[in-house]
């Protein structure tokens, strides 16, 4: 009997360990922020690519922040690998478009080259880091981060950067120095 228990738990070990990985199931805000930026013009054929076939996916938290001054949350959503690089993309999706009111929700910030890029919204201020690696780092341990901060200009119907900065990976954000 304990060797039939022993052969089935080796069997289902086996299943699990050799067995197709599940797919996560996206949730319905993922697959709407998906169908978005796979209709958006400016969305880069490499980031539509990794979506459309699964290497890349909408992280699950879509943060809703009011940004632009319309008193009404625009949608920050990140890219993720899943993987090493993690978040490679980085989006603010909002109705103030300078179209006036009614206008439908359009991307009005993209940056698409990052690399385990984080995020922190404080006071209607973004920022955002990525990875900037010196030779000999490893993919998991950059040797700095490149930190950006924008604002949105009214005027323009659009974020600008307002500083740049370098800071080592656990340095505070710029917000809390």
């Amino acid at each position: 009997m304990r060797r039939l228990l022993s052969a089935a738990a080796l069997v289902l070990l086996a299943g699990l360990a050799f067995g197709e990985p599940a797919e996560a199931q996206r949730s319905p805000t993922q697959e709407f922020f998906t169908q978005r930026l796979l209709a958006d013009q400016a969305t880069s054929d490499e980031i539509k690519t990794l979506l459309r076939s699964g290497d890349a996916f909408v992280d699950r938290a879509v943060r809703f922040k009011e940004l632009t001054g319309d008193d009404r949350a625009d949608a920050l959503v990140r890219v993720q690998t899943g993987g090493a690089a993690g978040t490679i993309a980085l989006y603010v999706l909002s109705t103030d478009t300078g179209h006036g009111k009614g206008s439908p929700l359009s991307v009005v910030f993209r940056t698409q080259s990052l690399e385990r890029a984080q995020t922190r919204i404080r006071d209607g201020v973004l920022r955002y880091r990525t990875a900037r690696y010196a030779p000999g780092d490893e993919r998991c341990c950059p040797a700095a981060m490149a930190e950006s901060r924008l604002r949105w200009r009214e005027a323009k119907h659009r974020f600008t950067v307002i500083e740049r900065r370098l800071v080592a990976p656990g340095d505070p954000w710029g917000d809390q120095l």
